[in-house]
C-alpha cells in the first residue's frame, strides 16, 4: 500500500541506462547506525551493477557498535577486539533507489545488514523496525507514519562552528519566526534548495515553516508507509546538512541546542487494515478512537516510560523536557492537546497518534519500532485506555517522562516487555549504547561548570 505517487522513482533498469549514458557514475550504499546516521560507501556505478547489487558489500561490524565519535567501545556482544572486528554484509534494497540531486551524477540506496552466513544482524535499526512491521502484518495491519523534524540554521560553516567551540554562533534568524513568512523568506535560498532537492530524491514535500528558536525551521513531508518514511527521514537529515554546507551554513538537529526551545521530531503513527481501510477511528464518530484505536493508544501509554530510550537516546535529549516548552513531561494523551506526550489528531483515515517525545536526535527506525511494539501489545491484550486529558498536562499528577538518560536506561534494561518484544540481544545492545553515553558525560567537564566554578568556588 503506497500513499505517494512515486514522482521520481528510480529503478534498476533505469539506473543501468543512465550509467551507460554517463549520467550516473556513483552509487552510495548506506546503512543506518545506532545514532540514526547513514554510513556506507560511494561505489563506482559499473562495479555496483556488476558486483554489489547481486552480492552486497562488506563493512566493519563496529559500525553498529561505536559511540557517536566512532570510537570503539566495550560491552557489545556482536563486535569487539576479542571477536576481531570483522565484517558484516550490506545487502542493497533496490526499492530504496533514489537520485541525490545535490550530489553530482550520484544515486543512493539503503541496505539491510546480514552476517556472512546470511542471518540478520538483529541490532540493526532498520531490521528492528522491519520485525515489528512483520508482527503487525501477522495481525492483518499496516503502519503509516510521518515525522516532523525541526532544525536550527546558522550562518557559520561547520568548520567555523567547530573552531568556535560551538559558542557565539550566528543564527540565520535573530528572533522567533514561528509561522513567519518573512522569517522563512530571509533564508529561502537554502530552504528552497533543500525541499526541491528532496523532491528530486523522490520525497513528497508538503511545506516549510519557521519555528520558535532563533534560526529554527521545519520542512514537512507527507506521511507514507512506516519503513519508507524512516528511510526518507535519514536521507533528508543527511542531505539537509550537505546542502547547508554547500551554502556555507550549518544545520543542527540537536534536541536542545541552547536554553530556548528544543528541536522536536513529532512522530505521527496510525494503523490500517491491509486493504487501506481505517481501523483506528470509530465509524460513528470519525474523530474518535475505535476499540482497536483505544487499545493501540493504551499500549503507548503503558510502555512509554520503559521505551523512552528509543525516543530520547542521548544525554541532550532530556534537556527538552521542560514545563511550558511544548515538549512533554506528562505521560498523558489528549485530543489536539500539545501539553500531553501523546496527541490525538485527525479523523477517519487521518486519525493518528502523535508522539511528542522524540527530538531531532531520535533514530526514526527505533522510535517507530517502539510505538508499534507498544501498540501491538495494547491490541493483543485489549488494554483499556483511560480518559483523555483536558487542560494543562504540565500541571497533572500523572506519571512523568523519564528525566535523564540514566533513568530511561534503568527502565529499558529492566523491562520484561522490551525483552519480549525486541529480544535480549537488542535490549542489551542499546542498553550498552546508553551506558557508554552516560559514562562519557560523567567524565566530561562542561562550560557550565567552568563558568560557575572557575572564580567563585
Amino acid at each position: 500500500m503506497v500513499t505517494t505517487d512515486r514522482m521520481n522513482q528510480l529503478t534498476l533498469e533505469r539506473l543501468k541506462e543512465e550509467v551507460e549514458a554517463g549520467a550516473v557514475d556513483t552509487v552510495i550504499v548506506a546503512i543506518t547506525d545506532m545514532q540514526g546516521r547513514l554510513q556506507g560507501k560511494k561505489i563506482q556505478a559499473e562495479f555496483f551493477l556488476e558486483d554489489v547489487m547481486p552480492h552486497g558489500t562488506e563493512g566493519c561490524n563496529y559500525l553498529l557498535a561505536a559511540d557517536i565519535e566512532m570510537n570503539t567501545v566495550g560491552g557489545y556482544q556482536m563486535s569487539s577486539w576479542e571477536r576481531g572486528y570483522g565484517d558484516f554484509v550490506m545487502i542493497p534494497d533496490a526499492s530504496t533507489l533514489r537520485y541525490l540531486p545535490w550530489q553530482e551524477r550520484t544515486v543512493m540506496l539503503q541496505a539491510d545488514v546480514r552476517w556472512e552466513d546470511g542471518s540478520d544482524v538483529v541490532a540493526s535499526p532498520r531490521q528492528i523496525l522491519k520485525r515489528q512491521l512483520a508482527r503487525l502484518e501477522e495481525r492483518g495491519l499496516v503502519a503509516l507514519c510521518g515525522t516532523e523534524l525541526e532544525f536550527i540554521v546558522f550562518n557559520d560553516t561547520y568548520e567555523e562552528a567547530w573552531r568556535k567551540g560551538y559558542r557565539d554562533l550566528d543564527p540565520a534568524n535573530l528572533y522567533n519566526v514561528d509561522y513567519s513568512l518573512l522569517g522563512v523568506s530571509r533564508i529561502d535560498g537554502l530552504l528552497r534548495e533543500i525541499r526541491n532537492s528532496m523532491r528530486g530524491a523522490n520525497m513528497y514535500v508538503e511545506s516549510v515553516k519557521g519555528e520558535c528558536n532563533l534560526g529554527q525551521h521545519e520542512i514537512a513531508f507527507r506521511y507514507d508507509e512506516a519503513l519508507r518514511t524512516c528511510d526518507n527521514h535519514v536521507v533528508y537529515k543527511l542531505g539537509a546538512k550537505e546542502i547547508a554546507a554547500q551554502h556555507g551554513k550549518a544545520i543542527t538537529f540537536m534536541a536542545k541546542y541552547n536554553e530556548r526551545e528544543g528541536s522536536s521530531c513529532h512522530t505521527h503513527l496510525s494503523v490500517r487494515a491491509q486493504d487501506g481501510s481505517p481501523v483506528m477511528s470509530d465509524p460513528a464518530s470519525p474523530g474518535s478512537l475505535s476499540e482497536v484505536g483505544r487499545h493501540f493508544v493504551a499500549g503507548q501509554i503503558a510502555h512509554l516510560a520503559e521505551f523512552t530510550l528509543f525516543y530520547a537516546p542521548n544525554i541532550n535529549s532530556y534537556k527538552r523536557f521542560v514545563e511550558g516548552s511544548f515538549a512533554p513531561t506528562a505521560i498523558e494523551w489528549g485530543r489536539d492537546n500539545r501539553t500531553c506526550a501523546l496527541r490525538l489528531v485527525g479523523k477517519g483515515k487521518g486519525l493518528r497518534i502523535e508522539n511528542r517525545i522524540p527530538g531531532g536526535d531520535a533514530n526514526p527506525y527505533l522510535a517507530v519500532a517502539a510505538m508499534l511494539a507498544a501498540g501491538i501489545d495494547g491490541i493483543d491484550r485489549q488494554l483499556e485506555l483511560g480518559e483523555e486529558y483536558t487542560g494543562n498536562a504540565y500541571r497533572s499528577e500523572s506519571a512523568r517522562v523519564p528525566s535523564s538518560l540514566s533513568a530511561a536506561l534503568s527502565l529499558w534494561e529492566g523491562s520484561e516487555f522490551a525483552r519480549e518484544a525486541f529480544g535480549d540481544e537488542v535490549v542489551d545492545h542499546y542498553a550498552n549504547m546508553a551506558r557508554v553515553e552516560v559514562a562519557a558525560f560523567a567524565r566530561a567537564v562542561t562550560d557550565w561548570e567552568r563558568y560557575r566554578s572557575f572564580e567563585r568556588m
